[in-house]
């Protein structure tokens, strides 16, 4: 009874302080994060200031928490008797042994620091590193966390992360290719698809993820059975696949309704040596 109303509360007290101080830093850290992340990337979109704050402020509260922890550890270790210098000491040799003996996980840790630092990614982007492709659900300093588009969580130790690529920072771009026949109109084909390009960016339910206006920008390919046109056009951040998914449709209606040729593979065989004679498969 003693020792509780002596040593117990001293212990109780120490655990309920730390964790007020963490439920604290947890509520008034990503407050902070984002006024300074909006001060710092001012001019930027509201989405990408949000994916940084998210990515910033779980990280600190990770780390806040840690060293509350080990804080409220080393306060409360004498209340039991122990030795905090000797336990240091200790812990300072032992430390350096794991160190040696965990070199890959402080390669982790060291690479987690400069993804973080040098914003390589954010909670939110959608990246492919270590030959996995997916949207960064969590990133820490020992481990990025990835779901694919199967839903498939996929947790890559930083270490591992030699080439990031991020395909949705500050934005995104419509790039792709429309074949057509070789029989057809070019200059009728352009005004059809930058027609059809204007109508989908002039759309109210598709114009605010525009950037800039998709256009026909060139002659990509004279292919095996068609010509190949380039479209690109800036969008915001990952919503390059839906823009170019609802403009695919509208290319293959108007072409449909214009008579205009979409071409599929098909070879012409010749028998012997009269050129009369072709079958077309």
């Amino acid at each position: 009874m003693d020792w509780f109303m002596d040593t117990g509360i001293r212990v109780i007290a120490i655990v309920v302080a730390a964790i007020i101080i963490f439920v604290i830093c947890r509520l008034v850290l990503p407050s902070i994060m984002k006024r300074t992340i909006t001060r710092r990337m001012k001019g930027e979109a509201e989405t990408e200031i949000e994916k940084r704050t998210e990515t910033l402020s779980s990280i600190l509260v990770k780390i806040a928490g840690i060293v509350i922890a080990i804080i409220a550890v080393i306060t409360i270790l004498p209340e039991f008797g122990v030795n905090i210098a000797t336990l240091i000491a200790g812990i300072g040799v032992g430390g350096l042994a794991i160190a040696f003996a965990a070199q890959n996980l402080v390669r982790d840790f060291i690479t987690g620091f400069f993804i973080i630092l040098e914003d390589q990614y954010r909670v939110g982007d959608v990246v492919s590193i270590a030959g996995v492709a997916g949207t960064v659900e969590e990133i820490g300093l020992r481990r990025t966390v990835l779901r694919d588009v199967d839903a498939y969580v996929h947790s890559i130790p930083n270490g591992k992360v030699e080439l990031s690529t991020n395909m949705t920072k500050k934005f995104s771009r419509v790039n792709m290719n429309i074949s057509v026949g070789y029989g057809e109109d070019l200059k009728r084909v352009f005004d059809t698809l930058n027609g059809i390009c204007r109508d989908m960016a002039a759309d109210p339910q598709w114009k605010d993820d525009f950037i800039t206006a998709p256009s026909v920008v060139r002659v990509d390919k004279l292919g095996d059975s068609g010509i190949d046109i380039r479209i690109m056009g800036d969008t915001k951040p990952s919503r390059q696949w839906a823009l170019m998914g609802e403009l695919r449709l509208r290319i293959k209606n108007t072409f449909d309704s214009e008579g205009i040729e979409i071409p599929w593979p098909h070879t012409k065989v010749y028998f012997g040596n009269n050129p009369a004679a072709v079958r077309e498969n």
